[in-house]
Parts: C-alpha cells; sequence; structure tokens
C-alpha cells in the first residue's frame, strides 16, 4: 500500500469563506458526481471539460488505491461504497473541526489586517457552539473594526474561562424557564453571580431533534427515544445542549440510559450532530434548526432558547465591549439573524441583570427549619426497639 500524507493549504483571496469550507479537488468532484449522477453532468458543475475530469479520477483512483466510481451503460455513475464512506468520512471530520477551523481563519485574516494596518480592538469570546456568532465576528470585523477571537467550548467551560480572566466576554444559552430548571441552576448558579456578572440579549434560538429527511422513525418529541430504537447521538458533558438534555429527558421521565444504548457517539458542535445523523451513523439528536437545515435534516422543535453574552459588569466600559455592544444593537444584524433558520433577535444589545434574565433563579437563601423537639427518652427507646 503507498504511503499517503495530508497537506492542508490556505490562501489569500477576495471574499469570504465561512463554516468549515475547506477546498479540496478530490471531494469537490466526489461531490458532484454523486449530486449529478454522471462525469458530463459533474465536470459541468465544476467548470471543467470532461476529459479534465475524467484524468482526474483516474488520478485518484491511483492514489487512492481503490475504485471510486462504477457505472454501467444507459445507468447514472454511482459512488463506489468506498467512495461514499470516504465522502462521508470528510464530511463529518470538517463538521467536527468547523469551530477550530473558523478560528484560524478569523485569526490569520486579524494577522493580515494588523500587517496592513493594525488598528482593530481586539475582544476575546468563549462562547458554546453557535451558528450566528462567525455572523457577528464578520459584522464586527467589517463595520466597528472590532476583531472578535471567537474560541468554541461548551456553556459551562466558556463560563470558566471568563472566570479564570481567559476571555472579556463569554456566551452561553437556556431556556427562558420561570421554575423547574434544577438541571441548569446546578450548572449555572457556581459561575454566575448578581451584581458581578451582567448579561447581554444577543439571540433567541429553537432548540430541537434533529433527525434523518423524512423522520423515518417517527420521532415526534423527546419521548420518542424512551424506547431506544433511535441511535441518538449527545453531545458533551458541560454544554449547555446537554444541559437542554438532561433537562427534558428528566421533565419527561425518559431514563438518559435507554436513548444511548445502541449508539455511544458524543460530538462536540451542532453541526457536527447534524453531519454524524446525516452520514447515517445516528437516528436522532438535540441540536439547533439551524445545523439541522444545513445538512438537509427534518426538525422536530422541542423549546425555545436564549443565546446571552455575559461579561464581568465593571468590563461594560471597555472599548472593545462596547463595539461589541453597538454591532449587537445595529437593525441590520437583527434582520440578518432573521435569515438563519430557527433564530430570532431577542433583547439584541441589551443589558440585563440576572434576575431578569432568569426568573428561575431564586437567589434568597432559606432560612433553616426549626428543628423538631427531641421526644422523651422512653419514646426513643420504645423507636429503637421496634426498628
Amino acid at each position: 500500500m503507498k504511503n499517503r500524507g495530508v497537506h492542508l493549504q490556505y490562501s489569500f483571496q477576495h471574499g469570504g469563506q465561512q463554516g468549515a469550507e475547506v477546498q479540496n479537488p478530490l471531494f469537490d468532484l466526489l461531490s458532484a458526481l454523486r449530486e449529478r449522477g454522471s462525469i458530463q453532468h459533474a465536470a459541468r458543475a465544476l467548470g471543467a471539460s470532461y476529459r479534465h475530469v475524467w484524468g482526474a479520477l483516474k488520478h485518484w483512483q491511483e492514489v487512492l488505491g481503490e475504485p471510486l466510481v462504477t457505472w454501467s451503460q444507459g445507468q447514472p455513475a454511482r459512488l463506489t461504497p468506498f467512495a461514499e464512506r470516504l465522502l462521508w468520512a470528510e464530511t463529518r471530520a470538517r463538521a467536527r473541526l468547523t469551530p477550530h477551523i473558523e478560528a484560524l481563519r478569523a485569526e490569520l485574516e486579524r494577522v493580515l489586517d494588523e500587517a496592513l494596518d493594525g488598528s482593530q480592538q481586539l475582544l476575546t469570546l468563549y462562547a458554546s457552539h453557535d451558528m450566528a456568532l462567525p455572523l457577528l465576528r464578520e459584522r464586527a470585523s467589517a463595520e466597528r473594526r472590532l476583531h472578535i477571537e471567537l474560541k468554541f467550548a461548551g456553556s459551562l467551560d466558556a463560563l470558566r474561562a471568563l472566570a479564570e480572566g481567559h476571555c472579556t466576554v463569554a456566551g452561553f444559552h437556556v431556556p427562558p424557564l420561570t421554575q423547574g430548571a434544577h438541571v441548569f441552576a446546578r450548572g449555572l448558579k457556581p459561575l454566575l453571580k448578581p451584581g458581578r456578572h451582567k448579561l447581554i440579549g444577543c439571540t433567541r434560538r429553537m432548540q430541537g431533534l434533529m433527525v434523518a429527511r423524512g423522520n423515518p422513525l417517527q420521532l415526534r418529541d423527546i419521548t420518542g427515544l424512551a424506547d431506544g430504537r433511535a441511535r441518538f447521538v449527545q453531545r458533551q458533558p458541560g454544554s449547555g445542549t446537554r444541559l437542554l438534555t438532561d433537562h427534558l429527558f428528566a421533565l419527561h421521565g425518559v431514563d438518559p440510559q435507554r436513548p444511548s444504548d445502541g449508539c455511544a457517539l458524543i460530538e462536540d458542535s451542532h453541526v457536527a450532530v447534524a453531519a454524524a445523523i446525516a452520514s447515517g451513523v445516528a437516528d436522532a439528536g438535540v441540536g439547533i434548526e439551524a445545523a439541522a437545515s444545513a445538512f438537509g435534516l427534518d426538525f422536530v422543535p422541542l423549546i425555545e432558547e436564549d443565546y446571552f453574552l455575559v461579561c464581568l459588569a465593571d468590563r461594560l466600559e471597555h472599548p472593545a465591549v462596547q463595539q461589541l455592544l453597538h454591532v449587537l444593537r445595529e437593525p441590520s444584524l437583527a434582520s440578518a439573524l432573521g435569515e438563519l433558520p430557527g433564530y430570532t433577535a431577542a433583547h439584541c444589545g441589551e443589558i440585563l441583570s440576572l434576575t431578569r434574565a432568569l426568573p428561575w433563579w431564586n437567589f434568597r437563601r432559606r432560612k433553616p427549619a426549626a428543628e423538631p423537639a427531641r421526644p422523651p427518652a422512653r419514646a426513643e427507646a420504645s423507636i429503637s426497639e421496634e426498628r
């Protein structure tokens, strides 16, 4: 078997990229063949000649040592099982790496801008994975000369990073519950303190079950996972979506072990969960509607949630935070958010107190209950003898 390696490159060009777009001629070719069903139509889609695509196909088959396409006269060209597995594996790998690819791309853009001008302000943001934040980062750079160094982490990890001084702003999400939010209280109370932290309204988004197109298992709500038929892909512990999933399981009496019986898969982002379902290695997962839409999945809405940014109260007047607030309050941002499936602007750029934004949060300590009067010694002995 030939020794094969992966070589990565990047280039500076006009226009921008989003998500996990990393061009590779092999996967561009395989995608076009699968979508178009013939070399001729694939060549047209790629803007290349039939001869070029045919030559490229032969080249990649020699490099990989495996056939990539099968066809017979009068029938559309089909990817071989090996080519299908390769294409889906690459798609899932890119989906897993989306947050890191976006961060690397933004950092390289900042380096280029710094070399050309050097006037951008810098704001470090650790945040739970969200598909609107790259849009916010692009607008901040273009409109306010503000570079947002965006690093995705679970909600709890992002808040810990804020507490430890690794970032200026953190991002987390929670549904607007008025009661019964014990899972969120346990996770969030140690990391957020009234008066010390200030929330910044950002977006409201829909979370639900992402399922294969056509919803073959006919899942209608979270209770559909209780019988263990669906291979359920979980989010990592400490993520806001994992907290939400645990909350929904507890609310509807679903054993959290049952949905995972047939699938021990854990992913770190909404797009990675969606890619796992689209590739057929899982049947369902909790995630945002925008991720389901990006992979052509069906979506079963479950609950809306608020996505908040948070900083220390004494950092609100920091120039970079002020620029961020200006970007959040622009009407054009609210309009752009409305184009993302399942998103709306909610209190965008508004400074919120913890008690206002999280009505289920009761900070008042209960007075300890008075101790009951001790029974007479004789009665204690009787009770002991009965036991």
